[in-house]
C-alpha cells in the first residue's frame, strides 16, 4: 500500500509541477470522483510551494476549491441520475439485510431537506465522506445555489487547513498524511458508533414487532 501511495504522490507532484494552478484544480477534481486520490497530498504540496515562494497562496486556494467544487458537482448530478426510485427499489429487495426500510429513507430525506446545508458543509470536512456527500444532495434535489454555497465554503476551509499545514511543515509536507489519518480514524470511529447504535436500535425494534405480532 505504501508503494502505491508513493506512486500516487509522485504522479500528483509531477502534474502540479507541470501544469501549476490548473494542475491543482485537475487533481482536486479527480480526487472528488476517485476518493483514493487523497487531497492530503495535493494541497499540502501546493502549500509547500507557497512557502518556497513558487506559488501564490490566493491562486492555490482558488484553484483547489474550483477543482473540488467541480468534482462535487459531477457527483451531485450522478445522485440526480441515480434517483430516489432506484434506491427505494434496492431497499425494498435488500434493505432487510441492512436493517433499513423505506421509512428510514423518508426520515433521511426529510432530515436532509431541513438540515442539508449543515450535512453538506460538515461532510466536506471529513475524508472520503467529503466526496460521497454530494450524491444524496443530488438525490434530494438540493437547490443548486445552496449546494454550491456550502460545498464551496466547506471545501475552502478544508483546502485552507491542508495548504497551511504544507506551508508550516515545509519539506516535511508529506507528514500531513499521518495527521489526517489520525483525524480520519477519530471521525470514522464516531460514525461507526452511530452506525452500531442505528443497527442495534433496528434489531431491538424488529424483535419487539415480532413479539407483538405473536401476542396478537
Amino acid at each position: 500500500m505504501s508503494a502505491i501511495m508513493d506512486k500516487v504522490q509522485e504522479i500528483i507532484t509531477a502534474i502540479i509541477n507541470l501544469l501549476s494552478y490548473p494542475g491543482i484544480a485537475l487533481v482536486m477534481f479527480a480526487e472528488n470522483l476517485f476518493p483514493p486520490i487523497p487531497s492530503e497530498l495535493v494541497m499540502p504540496f501546493a502549500g509547500f510551494n507557497v512557502g518556497k515562494g513558487e506559488m501564490n497562496l490566493f491562486a492555490v486556494m482558488i484553484a483547489g476549491t474550483i477543482g473540488a467544487v467541480l468534482g462535487a458537482l459531477a457527483l451531485y448530478y450522478i445522485g440526480m441520475w441515480a434517483d430516489e426510485t432506484i434506491i427505494r427499489r434496492f431497499i425494498r429487495r435488500f434493505g432487510k439485510f441492512f436493517f433499513i426500510s423505506e421509512a428510514d429513507i423518508d426520515k433521511t430525506l426529510a432530515f436532509f431537506e431541513k438540515r442539508g446545508e449543515i450535512v453538506v458543509f460538515t461532510g466536506r470536512l471529513i475524508p472520503l465522506v467529503r466526496s460521497l456527500i454530494s450524491i444524496p444532495a443530488g438525490m434530494n434535489r438540493m437547490p443548486m445555489g445552496r449546494f454550491l454555497l456550502w460545498t464551496t465554503f466547506g471545501s475552502l476551509i478544508w483546502n485552507g487547513i491542508l495548504t497551511y499545514a504544507g506551508i508550516v511543515l515545509g519539506a516535511q509536507w508529506e507528514n500531513v498524511l499521518g495527521l489526517v489519518d489520525r483525524y480520519e480514524k477519530v471521525a470514522f470511529a464516531i460514525i461507526g458508533v452511530f452506525g452500531i447504535w442505528f443497527i442495534a436500535s433496528r434489531v431491538v425494534k424488529a424483535r419487539r414487532n415480532r413479539a407483538q405480532s405473536k401476542q396478537v
